[in-house]
Formats: C-alpha cells, structure tokens, sequence
C-alpha cells in the first residue's frame, strides 16, 4: 500500500468533516463525490444543488451536506463570531454580516463554530483569499505564531539516504524570507506534520549552506547566524524533539558526512525534515527532488493553525483535491 492509499485508508477511519468551499467548481464537486463514495471523510459543500448540477450535471451529490450562505440559517450566527473576532480591528457588524456570506470566510467560520473538522479551498482563489480568513478567524495554534507549509515528499522508492521513503520539505510556499523565529515555528510545526501525516519520527535538519560554522555571511545576507539562532530557538521551543544544524543537504542525509562534520549529533546523516532557510532555497529544492528524483509531492500543507485549514493550487486535479481532503482529516486527529 502507498503512503498516500495510507493516508486515505487512516482519514477514512476518523470520519471526519471537511467543508469544501468552492462548490461553484467542477473539480471539487467531483472530489466530493469521490472522497463521499470512497468515505475518506464527510464533506460539507458551500454551494448550491442548483450550481452544482449546472456546472456538473452528471455528479452524484448523494451524501454530501450542501450549504449556501446566502440562505444558511447559521449565517447571522457565524457573523457575530465574525464581528466578535475582528472588532478590534475596526470591524462594523455590518461589515461582518456582509463578510460571512463570502464563502472562504463562511468555511472559516464553520471550523472556528467547531461545525467542521477541517477547511479545504483555493480551487479558484488565491492562496491569499483562501488563507486570510483561517488567519483572521481561526488564528495560530498555541505557542506557534508562524502559519507556514510543507511538502510531503514520497521517494519511487526507498534510498540509502532515505530508509523511511518519505521526507518533509518545509517551508516551500509560503514564508518568503523567514525570521530566525519564525524558522523555529516552522521547524516545530513540521515535525508535527512529519508524525501525524507521513507517519515517521521526525528527525528535524535545519539546512544551510554552511555546517556548523563552516560557512558564514555575517557582513551580506546574514542567513548561516538566522539559521543558527534558529536552531537553538526550536531546540527551547521543543526540546524533546530530535533537531539539530546548521547543516549542509549532504550532512544532513549521508551518514558519513555527518559524522564526518558534526561528530555526536543524533540528526545528521539521518534527517527526514528539512528546514529550508528560505522559500527559494525550499521551493527550488522540493521541485529538483519531484522532477530530477522522481518523488511525488503531495501538499503544500498548511500548518501551524489552531484547527486544519489547507489550500488548494488553482491548477490541481481531482485527485490532488481528493488527497488534500485526506491529509486534512488527518491533521484533525
């Protein structure tokens, strides 16, 4: 069995509920469908029956929990807790009332009301409009501050430098330049993802151009000392948690440079997470890995919310909908 039929097969015996919320899309009415048939999870759709069978006609909606904001008696509801949460900010109740029939943010309200067990979107909306309400409405989990993503990276086939055949690259898509602080959230934040979703003890690299203090940048970009500060940030936040750099990619992953530039760590030669210092570094990286290595990346996957919110390429298939779902239910655990 693949990881991702795993994943699939372990969601489907969660039963949870995910509300998807572009129900004016074709792909994700049919990966409704898909993900109702296969019981993978329980899906709320913000939609209508009407649009949905107009833009699908031949989809089967049997099973599936249709909403529309427009006409949901929960609306006036999810406004208040709108206005509750963004008063400070200068919210009117109007504007609130009006805000909750969008349906990105009515979704976010659902989760927020502990309606759904997860949010899944951006089919047809910017990763901005999809993730601006979780951040307005759900907010960070505690003690993370840093909404980041990661990529779960499934090998062809297992690698002497990877025996577990999965890998978690981190952060590729969302955090451009990240602090020294938001580096250890994101370092925290994917070892958490790396246990729940791809099933492995995660053993956490920070990666770096520079070993150790091999390499510095002191008077350019200053990225080996945020990488370094870092470290140290992520080891107080999680100190039981195997972590360990700055590391180079080839002393993080062979066991014999590892040991050769960072005698005594427990992390190098066999990491499994990968802490990229920036989102060039990582989205370059995770790329070579899918298209020179042959790994299959499933994501991005959100994390570091106070409840599962994940967002959807624009140009994603039914299937990748379908695994988003998946993955979605299982951060929900």
């Amino acid at each position: 069995m693949s990881l991702l039929d795993e994943i699939k097969t372990k969601a489907a015996a969660l039963k949870k509920t995910i509300v998807l919320c572009e129900g004016e899309d074709k792909r994700v009415i049919e990966a409704a469908a898909q993900i109702t048939k296969e019981g993978i999870a329980k899906i709320v759709l913000i939609g209508n029956e009407a649009e949905c069978k107009k833009v699908s006609p031949d989809t089967d909606l049997t099973g599936i929990t249709l909403i529309d904001p427009l006409t949901s008696d929960k609306t006036a509801a999810y406004a208040n807790i709108l206005y509750e949460a963004r008063k400070a900010k200068g919210m009117t109740e109007e504007q609130a009332r009006q805000q909750a029939k969008d349906r990105t943010m009515f979704g976010a309200l659902m989760l927020k009301a502990g309606d759904v067990d997860g949010y899944v979107s951006g089919a047809c909306h910017s990763t901005a409009n999809t993730l601006r309400p979780g951040l307005q409405v759900v907010k960070t989990a505690p003690g993370i501050k840093t909404v980041s993503s990661c990529f779960i990276m499934i090998a062809p086939e297992k690698h002497e430098y990877n025996p577990d055949g999965v890998a978690v690259f981190a952060d590729c898509a969302i955090n451009i330049e990240p602090t020294e602080e938001q580096l250890a959230d994101i370092a925290v934040s994917s070892a958490k993802t790396a246990k729940a979703i791809a099933g492995i003890e995660p053993r956490v690299a920070m990666l770096s151009f520079s070993t150790k203090g091999s390499g510095n940048d002191d008077k350019f970009t200053q990225t080996v000392p945020r990488v370094q500060k870092a470290t140290q940030l992520a080891k107080a936040m999680a100190p039981d948690l195997a972590l360990d750099g700055e590391f180079q990619f080839d002393a993080a992953v062979a066991p014999e440079v590892g040991q050769l530039k960072a005698p005594g760590s427990k992390v190098a030669g066999h990491a499994n997470v990968f802490v990229f210092p920036n989102i060039n570094a990582g989205n370059i990286g995770y790329k070579i890995a899918q298209r020179f290595g042959g790994y299959m990346a499933i994501g991005p996957v959100c994390q570091g919310f106070a409840k599962p919110l994940n967002d959807l390429s624009r140009g994603c298939s039914v299937d990748d909908i379908v695994a988003t779902v998946a993955v979605t239910a299982l951060q929900a655990e």
